[in-house]
């Protein structure tokens, strides 16, 4: 059994990076705005990233490249952290958002379970104990972030 709910978070994930590295490109000034002054270049950064998203997304399709995928996912999610960082201290990107600083960083945790998803995904068989923790992590982890949208 649960190795078909992880087969459908790896779809639902697949999913929503490439969703996500798309909108990158359909509306990048949703991401530039959160893209630190202290980046170089936002404008590639964001396109970069995007890039990043759909190719691992789409990647995790296929049992051979999922685990490249995830590692390279789990290096993403650390990439962007201080895009999220700066969400939380930047009063104009909070204002674009919509958000407030509270909501800012009740975002900032939720990058944790989703590299711990990914490290999950990057393996066929894990612990019994790993495999729980990672879906019940998953469902409120996705649920955020599809409430976002």
């Amino acid at each position: 059994m649960i190795n078909k709910l992880k087969r459908i978070t790896v779809y639902l994930m697949a999913l929503f990076y490439t969703f996500v590295g798309v909108t990158h490109f359909t509306n990048p000034d949703f991401f530039l705005v959160i893209v630190p002054p202290y980046i170089p270049s936002a404008d590639l950064a964001v396109y970069v990233s995007g890039v990043f998203e759909i190719v691992f997304g789409l990647f995790l399709l296929s049992n051979k490249t999922r685990k490249y995928s995830a590692y390279g996912l789990v290096l993403l999610l650390i990439a962007v952290f201080p895009a999220n960082l700066y969400l939380y201290e930047s009063a104009e990107a909070q204002a674009a958002f919509g958000i407030t600083a509270q909501q800012a960083l009740i975002r900032l945790p939720f990058q944790l379970p989703l590299i711990l998803i990914a490290l999950w995904h990057s393996e066929e068989n894990t612990s019994k104990v790993f495999d729980w923790s990672c879906l019940i992590l998953f469902i409120p982890t996705f649920i955020y972030f599809i409430s976002l949208g």
